[in-house]
């Protein structure tokens, strides 16, 4: 007795729905992902058991390392230009289309405005290792606003909705970081934000 052959038939499965899910969830991440910019120097922030939010929007953040060296960034890249603008104006340094290119592209900026021109000149692989050895100077000049008086002036007549962060290493000494607030206080900006790393209350 021959053997009963059993037609197979092929197994199709429609993948459309899946590619359609997988879509969205990629859009939903890139829309409500933040990036975080690159900083020329490592800082380890001390840890705190404050579980408020850093602003996300409209923030001047300052970082301050342990040796003492002042950075800062913008969120925003017109508020960044407009400041840029105003403190270059002020001190009276010219600087060229493509040096205010390479300047907004950067992720940080920590150089003195004097220093600004020859700066931007170098080639972006240098730059990242030149900006670790300057420093917004902290300084009076002339009896005056000192140059992180003038960016922190500048951000704010540009945006009144900007706000101050704070972002010091757990080893800066502390009459470092009273420095900068202290810079702030003189301005009248008295409200700021500390940024610290998330860490559990113990019992």
């Amino acid at each position: 007795m021959g053997k009963v052959k059993i037609k197979k038939s092929d197994v199709w499965i429609d993948m459309t729905p899946m590619s359609d899910v997988m879509v969205l969830l990629l859009t939903f991440f890139m829309l409500t992902s933040t990036f975080v910019k690159q900083e020329p120097v490592k800082v380890v922030t001390p840890g705190s058991v404050s579980e408020l939010k850093v602003p996300d929007k409209d923030v001047l953040t300052i970082l301050v390392d342990k040796t003492g060296k002042v950075f800062m960034s913008m969120d925003k890249t017109t508020d960044l230009e407009a400041a840029l603008t105003t403190v270059t104006d002020n001190n009276h340094v010219g600087l060229s289309p493509e040096q205010k290119k390479k300047f907004l592209n950067d992720p940080m900026f920590g150089v003195p405005v004097k220093e600004l021109s020859s700066y931007l000149t170098l080639p972006q692989s240098q730059m990242s290792e030149k900006i670790k050895s300057y420093g917004i100077p902290t300084d009076s000049i002339n009896g005056g606003m000192s140059e992180f008086q003038q960016w922190v002036d500048a951000a704010r007549q540009n945006n009144e909705n900007i706000k101050i962060c704070i972002k010091a290493d757990q080893n800066t000494p502390y009459k470092t970081v009273k420095k900068v607030m202290s810079e702030l206080q003189n301005m009248d900006e008295n409200r700021y934000n500390l940024i610290t790393s998330y860490k559990k209350q113990e019992d």
